[in-house]
């Protein structure tokens, strides 16, 4: 789990002609994300834990004053002192260490989870950014482009070749894009605070765009066997660990604990008499065992493990169905998205002949207005399509990468 989590990159490079910038962006994410130092923390005292399971129980001193000493053949006993340590059984310390780093890779994978989505997240939020930056210019040089014919039409008006309502259709036109033109800045300003949210800085911070999204020609390779090696699910693997290590510890628990100490009793001498070892302190080792006799507690423990193993194993299964069909929708989405980018380049070059169409009769004769108007809309409905079938191939192509990428 550590080596792949460790060789994991949101690679971009194939879908982006500046791809640095995004991963630029990706990497500030998350080194500042603080789910993800959160993530980090809650790992550390995952791993911490290890070295808890590690130590043994307490160590028990005692302390006793006879306050009516007594009487032994060697003297009386004045006070009593003792020690005891008890042991779990054979493997046990090894039990907890191992289920510990288990809940450790557990909380590991997590980590990867969390680090995938915030990737795409930023990703996506990117390309939102991108279809609306360069949805604004591209009404921008619609504006321009009615202000010139609106130059044109007025022109016409003094010679005679159109109507003064033609300049009023014209500058209607032109306030309506500009109004869009301001909306899409507001939309722009929203994604760019929740982009700046993920990375953890100003709300008010530039971002740097790429001035233009490439779609490649083919497709590139889909390695669907990587799906099945997403922390999604690796995760459930690193749970079912965890359980089948709680269960060993479980049986150890059955075992019994052993306990040693010693006993140290001081005894006083004798004065009415003179004896062999008269006075001579008591030390007495002591060696004690726990069984636990009443074990329903450990089989119970058994039986639930071994559900929560079968419930990881079926919640896995739905898992890996959902990203089966989150792949398999991503793979349409884009390939659908290509076909509209193709389609709409169609339309627009198409757009663009019959304008000029219009613009040689206007040589020759009144130019219709009219279908001035709808021929530029079109054409900026074409390629406002045209930005939107880009920005969902790239955001499907960063859906692909998350599900796919190691």
């Amino acid at each position: 789990m550590k080596n792949l989590i460790t060789s994991f990159i949101f690679i971009m490079v194939g879908f982006l002609v500046n791809a640095q910038t995004l991963n630029d962006y990706i990497d500030i994410a998350l080194n500042n994300n603080p789910q993800i130092k959160a993530y980090n923390l809650k790992y550390n005292i995952a791993e911490e834990k290890t070295n808890e399971s590690a130590t043994l129980s307490n160590t028990e001193f005692g302390a006793g004053y006879f306050v009516s000493e007594p009487e032994t053949r060697t003297g009386p006993q004045r006070f009593k002192l003792s020690t005891k340590q008890m042991l779990p059984w054979f493997g046990t310390i090894t039990a907890r260490e191992n289920y510990a780093n288990s809940l450790a890779e557990s909380v590991y994978a997590d980590i990867a989870v969390a680090k995938r989505k915030l990737s795409l997240s930023v990703a996506q939020s990117y390309y939102n950014l991108y279809a609306l930056k360069t949805k604004q210019t591209v009404l921008q040089e619609q504006i321009e482009l009615l202000k010139h014919y609106k130059q044109i039409a007025l022109t016409g008006v003094e010679v005679g070749k159109t109507s003064a309502v033609k300049v009023l259709q014209l500058q209607i036109r032109e306030n309506e894009l500009e109004e869009q033109q301001k909306i899409f800045e507001q939309d722009f300003l929203g994604e760019q605070s929740r982009f700046n949210s993920l990375l953890n800085q100003p709300k008010e911070h530039q971002i740097t765009i790429v001035e233009k999204l490439l779609i490649p020609t083919e497709a590139e390779e889909i390695n669907i066997d990587s799906l099945y090696v997403h922390p999604e699910l690796l995760k459930y693997d690193a749970m079912y660990a965890s359980v089948t290590e709680a269960e060993l510890l479980n049986q150890k628990s059955s075992g019994p604990n052993l306990g040693v100490g010693l006993d140290y009793i001081n005894v006083a001498e004798r004065t009415d008499m003179d004896m062999p070892d008269n006075g001579k302190d008591i030390v007495m080792p002591m060696v004690s065992v726990s069984i636990p006799i009443f074990n329903k507690s450990i089989r119970s423990k058994t039986i639930q493990n071994k559900l929560q193993q079968e419930q990881l194993l079926a919640e896995k299964n739905t898992k890996t169905n959902e990203l089966e069909s989150y792949l398999e929708i991503a793979l349409k989405k884009r390939k659908a998205a290509r076909i509209s980018h193709e389609t709409q380049i169609k339309n627009l070059n198409q757009a663009k002949n019959a304008e000029e169409i219009l613009i040689k009769n206007y040589e020759t004769e009144t130019m219709n207005f009219n279908d001035l108007l709808d021929i530029l809309e079109l054409q900026l409905n074409f390629q406002l399509n045209k930005i939107e079938a880009e920005k969902n191939y790239y955001v499907q192509s960063a859906t692909i990468n998350y599900l796919t990428n190691k």
